[in-house]
């Protein structure tokens, strides 16, 4: 169950959020496959609904990113159950627009996240640095960035 004092978080989209995704992601306007087979576009958004071939506009790529962050951070929080910074919030929402509500949720990350351990919980960011069995050098940068939100250590880049 979601922690009360997280309840200003819904729904919450601050420049550092939109600015790290917009940075990490990276913007593509055309459909294309990812390092692990998933067809993507935009700022890293995923599903049914990609148009292959379509050059999106960089409104519609903005819209789609705000979107996949309302809908990637409510079930978040739904499984946080002690109160977040918005550091943390910004670091944690960063990191399931990755890899999704449902692997953030069963993750070592949030068992000890959920003891109230929120160092160790920011350190496990550094355990997800694979993709497809690899370790990537772009997803181990953007988890030293993550990490750095997450202990308040460093301002993130907007740009």
């Amino acid at each position: 169950m979601a922690h009360p004092a997280n309840k200003w978080l819904v729904g919450f989209l601050g420049a550092a959020l939109i600015g790290g995704a917009a940075l990490w992601e990276g913007e593509r306007r055309e459909a294309y496959i990812d390092m692990v087979g998933v067809p993507t576009v935009c700022y890293g958004h995923t599903g049914k609904d990609i148009q292959y071939g379509k050059t999106y506009t960089y409104k519609e790529c903005n819209d789609i990113l705000r979107k996949d962050l309302i809908k990637h951070t409510g079930p978040m929080l739904e499984c946080i159950n002690v109160p977040i910074n918005e550091n943390q919030y910004t670091a944690f929402a960063l990191f399931t627009l990755n890899v999704g509500p449902t692997a953030f949720c069963k993750s070592t990350l949030v068992k000890i996240l959920n003891t109230g351990d929120y160092t160790g919980a920011c350190n496990q960011l550094m355990r997800w640095t694979s993709a497809g069995g690899k370790p990537v050098k772009g997803l181990y940068n953007r988890r030293l960035y993550e990490r750095a939100i997450c202990l308040g250590t460093a301002l993130p880049k907007s740009s």
